[in-house]
């Protein structure tokens, strides 16, 4: 019986194929710009990146996994965790650098081509799942930090926090399709924090 294939950008090869990896991710995300996500195959995402249509389909294996792959890439790269020392502007920064993600054309349409195909693609959405979880958990040190230094209660749920720093972002871009800036950020992160301090983020376990 053969193992079960790791998620799309979960492994950092090295050498070639590392190489090979980040051909595909600037491959992926030039292609979504010069033709969005309606225009994005595999085919062209070889063709623009210099390699085989077999080895993206073998490491991929669809245009789910290249999004997959590119979210986690400029995630990392573009949304920092800050550890500034203090809790109100470790957030504050962490709901600005997220406005500033989605407004960009090319991540706002990453993550919205992503949630349209996890509409009917099971992989894609337990990969969005997965991403989203090991995102949260990675910020939500940020607050599990403010607890250790006593500027949150002991009892505050530090995923809860970070998913409510992100709800209403997401609502706009998603929902209402509203346009949002930085301002609704901070405001987002204030909210978060209120909540937090008076104990209406605390973990169930805890209030029960």
């Amino acid at each position: 019986m053969s193992a079960e294939r790791p998620a799309p950008g979960t492994l950092r090869p090295r050498g070639r194929t590392e190489r090979v990896r980040q051909a595909v991710i600037a491959a992926t995300r030039a292609v979504l710009v010069e033709v969005g996500y309606e225009g994005l195959s595999i085919e062209r995402v070889a063709d623009k990146a210099g390699v085989a249509k077999s080895t993206v389909y073998r490491r991929w294996r669809d245009t789910a996994g290249l999004l997959m792959e590119l979210l986690n890439e400029v995630v990392a790269v573009e949304i920092p965790l800050a550890d500034t020392g203090t809790v109100d502007e470790d957030l504050r920064r962490l709901a600005v650098q997220i406005s500033r993600f989605f407004t960009d054309h090319v991540a706002g349409s990453l993550v919205l081509a992503l949630i349209a195909e996890s509409v009917h693609n099971a992989p894609a959405a337990e990969g969005l799942r997965e991403f989203w979880t090991r995102r949260n958990t990675q910020a939500a040190e940020i607050v599990h930090r403010a607890i250790a230094r006593g500027e949150l209660p002991e009892a505050t749920d530090p995923v809860e926090v970070i998913r409510m720093i992100g709800a209403p972002l997401y609502y706009r871009l998603l929902v209402t399709h509203e346009p949002f800036d930085e301002t609704v950020a901070e405001r987002a992160a204030a909210a978060a924090l209120a909540a937090a301090r008076a104990g209406s983020l605390d973990q169930p376990s805890r209030t029960a």
